[in-house]
């Protein structure tokens, strides 16, 4: 079973790391890096997992962004991810555990909508993130569209367009 701490408790070299062998160092290349672009990452949402030797094997990380909508009015959203385990340990349920915990951190009293690229399938099974909301959404750069996942308490609050993007407020 993995044991799940605070990211803030680990150095970030080593996270760097993980993140390097889960995704290879490309991944900076990635739009999501440009939806969160000049963001710092939400401490109080964001997890490590430790094995049973207490040695690093996954993160997840959230990020404050925003859709704005074509009123310009932006919309606060909480983006999931990156989700990293290191490859040799992937499908022991460590990402799951990490998932579980990071939306377990979300205060229900004012719970924003999360958003993801991921895969539709496990992510809606397990955690209830769906594609049917962000047809009308797009990115700062190319994506597949059917992998933009959102997970919200109410989706009648979400805007049916609108540009994902960093959240400077």
């Amino acid at each position: 079973m993995a044991n799940i701490i605070p990211l803030a408790d680990v150095d970030g070299a080593l996270v760097e790391d993980l993140l390097d062998a889960a995704f290879e160092p490309e991944r900076r290349a990635r739009v999501a890096y440009k939806v969160r672009e000049g963001t710092e990452w939400l401490p109080a949402l964001s997890f490590a997992a430790l094995d049973e030797d207490d040695m690093l094997a996954g993160t997840i990380q959230c990020w404050p962004v925003a859709l704005t909508d074509p009123d310009k009015r932006r919309h606060p959203m909480i983006m999931v991810g990156p989700v990293a385990v290191l490859p040799a340990l992937q499908g022991e349920g460590y990402g799951k555990a990490l998932v579980l915990a990071s939306i377990a951190a979300i205060d229900p009293r004012a719970p924003l909508p999360q958003v993801m690229i991921g895969d539709p399938e496990y992510y809606e099974r397990f955690f209830g993130f769906t594609n049917a909301h962000t047809g009308g959404w797009r990115l700062p750069g190319p994506f597949d569209q059917r992998r933009l996942l959102c997970r919200s308490a109410n989706p009648a609050v979400l805007p049916a367009e609108g540009l994902l993007g960093p959240w400077r407020g």
